[in-house]
């Protein structure tokens, strides 16, 4: 069994590429859940469907996110009506998050939910919500606490960052799945996701980082940035507003300790010496994915990496 970490687009990507090259039923991918919202009385995880719609290979692979080919009559009429349309649901999209509702309000947990949304699209890996709780990141800026979409969606991600917290993860625990994933994971990795919109509320459930820690196989984390730049989103300030080096280097000392190896671009393979003195194996390779075959070889060389194969 791989294990992967993911959430947004990068996270996506790197799932897919490993989704590939993983013998079918033997990838999970724990989905950080801290950015689910509600509009229009529906329950929207942004991060698991991005996730979810990749691999079942209906992804706008233009945006990143949504539904391929999808169309926004719906979000148009609602707009019509005087209500806010700056959150973009497309109408297939809002067909995932109207079931879900109806099927969370029945009662089942959201990891039921999302087993069965995931195998009626055909999916064949294990994707784990990180916890059944809500857990809503809150992103504190000079102009007060925002709720993360605001933030990120809304205000496109421009406000200065002061800190995280992560409301409601004091009653969060894993799940019986995800930590059933952890104590069979012959392979944990961290897909180049934002370290602290994606990751870290993934790492603040507790109980998870004793379920890593007691979890004897090889962790390899795959950096988000590229030559000192975000590929996407806002790693790169928030690695500066919350004082860290803006770099791949900045990355991996974040990840120092958790993980044993660290793959970062070709661009940065000026960084290596100072990773590998952080006691990091590292691979430089092609990071960037473009294409699903990027990300296919990029999941291929991870995995022959962290295992020792190369």
């Amino acid at each position: 069994m791989i294990v992967a970490f993911a959430g947004g687009v990068g996270g996506a990507k790197l799932a897919f590429g490993l989704y590939q090259e993983v013998p079918l039923g033997e990838l999970a991918v724990i989905v950080n859940t801290g950015d689910d919202l509600e509009m229009y009385g529906l329950h929207i995880s942004p991060d698991l469907d991005t996730v979810m719609y990749s691999l079942a290979g209906i992804a706008n692979h233009i945006t990143g996110w949504g539904i391929e080919g999808d169309t926004f009559y719906a979000l148009k009429a609602l707009a019509r009506y005087g209500e806010e349309s700056w959150f973009g649901l497309g109408d297939q999209d809002l067909a995932t998050h109207i079931l879900r509702t109806k099927m969370l309000g029945e009662g089942q947990s959201l990891t039921a939910v999302t087993r069965s949304l995931a195998a009626r699209l055909g999916v064949k890996a294990s994707l784990l919500p990180m916890c059944d709780q809500r857990v809503a990141t809150v992103v504190e800026t000079p102009g007060g606490p925002l709720p993360f979409q605001d933030y990120f969606v809304r205000r496109g991600a421009s406000d200065r960052v002061l800190g995280l917290r992560f409301e409601g993860v004091e009653r969060a625990k894993p799940t019986p799945e995800v930590e059933r994933a952890l104590s069979t994971a012959e392979l944990i990795v961290f897909a180049p996701s934002n370290p602290f919109l994606s990751i870290q509320p993934i790492l603040a459930v507790p109980g998870l980082r004793g379920l890593l820690s007691k979890c004897p196989a090889p962790k390899v984390a795959v950096s988000p940035v590229i030559g000192g730049r975000a590929v996407r989103g806002p790693a790169d300030r928030l690695l500066r507003d919350l004082g860290h080096e803006v770099s791949t280097f900045g990355v991996a000392k974040i990840y120092a300790g958790l993980v044993n190896s660290f793959v970062i671009d070709e661009v940065d393979r000026q960084e290596a010496p100072r990773i590998e003195a952080l006691g990091l194996r590292v691979l430089v390779t092609k990071t960037l994915m473009n294409s699903a075959e990027d990300k296919k070889e990029l999941a291929r060389r991870t995995i022959r990496f962290a295992l020792g194969k190369e």
